[in-house]
């Protein structure tokens, strides 16, 4: 059962069905619809937009070898994002050691005021050391739990917790200097 390219993704079940027989009109399509969100994903874990690329592709090559595994339950576009951000952390595991400070480590940090600011988010976010920023997507963008990231990262709760605590004095700190030199820009 072939679709037309001009068939939107209505019925996700159907759709899921055409998939699941390699059919490359769906496959496109489904690329066509969700790379620019998904690319984002990405790029929100790498900051090297043609790394963060490849890492969205070899993730839609994951999703399209095994769409099988995709049971219906929660959104199809759900379960790829699990697979982009998995996709991600895995680049990131191979590509460089992170460290992740235990609690007896910490610093005296500040917590963010809650304060609204104009900023460009992906350009604190890939100013962000690795750790910190992966910890931070994985709770803020992603709404991963501590348990869930810690046994996803190999770290402690407490690790976790003080590693998205940092993420947030960090990011507020980039903002303040980032707002600083603009308005020093401006004077």
């Amino acid at each position: 059962m072939k679709i037309n390219t001009q068939v939107q993704i209505d019925n996700e079940q159907e759709f899921v069905k055409l998939l699941l027989q390699n059919d490359s009109t769906a496959q496109k399509l489904l690329y066509e619809k969700f790379s620019p969100k998904m690319l984002s994903v990405c790029r929100s874990y790498i900051p090297d937009f043609h790394a963060a690329e490849d890492c969205m592709i070899k993730a839609f090559v994951k999703i399209f070898r095994n769409i099988s595994s995709f049971k219906g339950v929660g959104s199809l576009e759900g379960w790829m994002r699990k697979i982009m951000v998995n996709e991600c952390l895995d680049n990131l595991k191979s590509t460089r050691k992170i460290y992740y400070l235990d609690e007896e480590y910490q610093d005296n940090f500040s917590d963010l005021d809650n304060e609204f600011y104009d900023f460009d988010v992906q350009e604190l976010l890939d100013a962000l050391p690795e750790n910190y920023r992966i910890v931070f997507n994985l709770f803020v963008l992603e709404d991963y739990s501590h348990k869930e990231i810690s046994d996803l990262l190999h770290i402690s709760e407490p690790t976790c917790r003080q590693q998205l605590k940092r993420a947030k004095a960090k990011l507020k700190e980039l903002y303040l200097i980032n707002n600083k030199t603009q308005n020093e820009i401006k004077v």
